[in-house]
């Protein structure tokens, strides 16, 4: 018979083996749980939007946060909706061969994660193809739309699927359109509606032959949405030709605004799917290339409205969407307060635009301008870094600094 010591041991260790046992079984437990959580926040988001505001650097988004306190008699705190967002990052943008890049280049960084030369679209240096990320979360089962309140063949939409070595060759752009197979493409319209010789079939012919639903308008679009798996929305402005109207000039009537146009291909895709959309205010950087204040402003507000058609989303699925606002470049290198000035006058700058819709002249536009307080230091691009704005699920990748050719890893949590 064992001695009380003995049995204690035994009882002791007996124990002490069912505890290690527990504790290893809880540790496996604990690791394959870990290892799927993990698993599961590699995933990407299944609903992305990614906003970029052409030509828009830091100092475009505080001047229209400017106009906004001043017409709530403040001096300053309005916010737009991104730069509320909880995710704040620095982005570089040279191209592969410049210091200062064009919108076919860094459009291509964001979309593909590699430099490319000025002029180059959806290639690298040599010329050899790139894989956007559009076609990466294709091949996943997503949902892709790609929209912009410029042509839809502009250099940034196009960034995301097509591949060409002259950003301007927009006829030939145009026809990759049917050959990405994605399900959404907006815009104001296509630049060389009929071909560089404008004797070619008109783009939305050969759109139609190669099985796209082309609608002018949210009218034809919500009649034909549920009837059709690939569809074109046109601004009914563009219907005839090269469109003329752009959003920076003032929407004709029946012509939709970035957000109606963004909620329309929402609508189209239902949450049952997931899905990415690269949404482009392309009209602010037109505006900064002609130092133009007031429409500069008026061009970041409708795509702030876009941005937050988004967040009204994200608001219903803050678990699995992620909503990125960036810029492809600083365009206009825009500054508040210039010449010594300490006051924006916003007053007789934003009166005057309201009377007349835009200056006479350059020279008129200068003078308000200088009698605003705002400066301008080109009339092209800079070097400038740009801002990412970022919320939701896996957002907190973009912040610090950052090359534009991360934004497509970090979207896919691969870098």
């Amino acid at each position: 018979m064992k001695s009380g010591k003995a049995m204690t041991r035994t009882i002791i260790t007996k124990a002490t083996a069912a505890i290690l046992l527990a504790v290893t079984l809880t540790g496996i437990i604990s690791c394959n749980a870990s290892r799927n959580t993990t698993k599961q926040d590699q995933a990407p988001a299944k609903y992305v939007f990614l906003f970029i505001g052409d030509g828009m650097g830091a100092a475009q988004a505080a001047t229209a946060e400017s106009y906004l306190s001043y017409l709530n008699g403040k001096l300053g705190g309005e916010k737009l909706c991104f730069t509320g967002f909880p995710v704040l990052g620095s982005c570089t943008t040279y191209s592969a061969d410049h210091h200062i890049t064009c919108s076919s280049a860094s459009g291509t960084a964001i979309s593909c994660g590699t430099k490319t030369n000025n002029g180059y679209l959806g290639v690298d240096p040599a010329g050899n193809r790139l894989r956007s990320i559009a076609y990466d979360l294709k091949d996943e089962g997503y949902k892709i739309g790609i929209m912009s309140s410029v042509p839809v063949n502009h250099a940034t939409p196009a960034s995301f699927y097509a591949h060409n070595l002259d950003r301007e060759d927009y006829y030939n752009i145009s026809l990759e359109i049917p050959e990405s197979g994605f399900d959404f493409f907006g815009g104001s319209g296509f630049l060389q509606y009929s071909g560089k010789d404008k004797t070619s079939e008109p783009t939305p012919e050969v759109l139609e032959e190669k099985g796209y639903t082309v609608c002018f308008g949210e009218k034809e679009f919500r009649e034909e949405m549920d009837s059709t798996e690939h569809i074109v929305f046109i601004q009914p402005s563009g219907k005839e030709g090269n469109p003329e109207n752009y959003e920076v000039n003032g929407p004709e009537e029946e012509d939709s605004r970035l957000a109606e146009m963004l909620q329309t291909c929402v609508d189209y895709f239902g949450d049952k799917e997931p899905f990415f959309i690269m949404c482009e205010g392309g009209e602010i950087d037109w505006a900064a290339h002609d130092n133009m204040a007031m429409p500069m402003v008026d061009a970041i507000l409708r795509f702030n409205e876009a941005v937050a058609t988004a967040y009204s989303f994200y608001e219903k699925h803050p678990d699995e969407t992620l909503i990125i606002v960036t810029a492809d470049h600083e365009t206009g290198g825009v500054t508040l307060g210039s010449n010594g000035t300490s006051t924006i006058n916003w007053k007789e700058i934003s009166e005057a635009y309201k009377k007349d819709g835009e200056p006479a002249s350059a020279t008129e536009n200068k003078r308000l301008n200088d009698a605003a307080g705002i400066g301008w230091t080109t009339n092209n691009h800079t070097g400038a870094p740009v801002p990412v704005y970022a919320v939701g699920k896996g957002s907190e990748r973009f912040s610090g600094r950052l090359d534009n050719t991360e934004i497509k890893g970090r979207i896919l949590n691969r870098e």
